[in-house]
C-alpha cells in the first residue's frame, strides 16, 4: 500500500528535499488516471519509491547504481515485483534498463518534470498554483533554464500516447493538490 511504501521511503531517506521530490511523484498517479485507471495506487507507489536509493548509493559518481540499489533495498524489504522494480530502474536509463512499457515511460518522463515545474514556480512566486502551461513550455525551450531536467526524458511521455502538454497539465494539477506538502 501507499502507507507501507511511505514507511519504507522514510526508513531509507531522511533528506527533506528528497522526500519532497518523492512526494511530487503524485503526478504518476495523475498519469495513471489517464493511462492505467485500475492501477492508480500502484503507479503512485512507483513514483514514491523511484528515488529510494538517493541517500544509499554514490549515484553522483556512478549513475548506473541509481535504480538497481533501490531494487536491492526493496527486495530486502520483501518486495519483489518485477513491474515495479523495472519501472524504478527504467526511470534512469544509465541503470541499463531501457523504458519499454507505459509505466516505465511515465516514470522516466514525470521524474524530471516534477523538478522542472518546481523550478518554474520558484521564478514566478514560489507557488505551483501560479504556474501555467504556457510558462512551462516557454521555459522548456530555454536550454539554460533548469538544465539538469532532461527534456528528452520529459518528451518520452509521447511513447505512452500522451503529449508533453498533457504531462505538464497533469503534473501541475497533481502538484497543486499537495502544494502544502511540497512547500509550494
Amino acid at each position: 500500500t501507499r502507507d507501507q511504501a511511505y514507511e519504507i521511503l522514510t526508513k531509507y531517506m531522511k533528506g527533506e528535499h528528497y522526500i519532497t521530490h518523492s512526494l511530487a511523484g503524485s503526478n504518476y498517479e495523475g498519469l495513471a488516471k489517464r493511462l492505467a485507471p485500475d492501477d492508480v495506487e500502484y503507479w503512485g507507489i512507483a513514483g514514491l519509491l523511484h528515488d529510494l536509493d538517493e541517500e544509499q548509493c554514490d549515484w553522483q559518481h556512478d549513475l548506473s547504481v541509481h535504480g538497481p540499489t533501490s531494487v536491492e533495498i526493496l527486495k530486502k524489504e520483501g518486495i519483489d515485483d518485477p513491474i515495479l522494480l523495472g519501472a524504478i530502474c527504467a526511470h534512469n536509463p544509465k541503470s541499463g534498463v531501457k523504458a519499454k512499457t507505459k509505466i516505465q515511460y511515465a516514470l522516466l518522463a514525470a521524474d524530471p518534470m516534477s523538478g522542472f515545474l518546481k523550478a518554474v514556480a520558484q521564478i514566478i512566486d514560489k507557488k505551483i498554483a501560479s504556474v501555467k502551461r504556457k510558462s512551462v513550455l516557454k521555459r522548456f525551450n530555454e536550454a539554460r533554464f533548469a538544465k539538469g531536467a532532461n527534456r528528452d526524458y520529459m518528451e518520452s511521455i509521447e511513447f505512452t500516447g500522451l503529449m508533453l502538454e498533457d504531462l505538464i497539465d497533469i503534473g501541475l494539477e497533481e502538484m497543486c493538490a499537495i502544494s502544502d506538502e511540497l512547500g509550494l
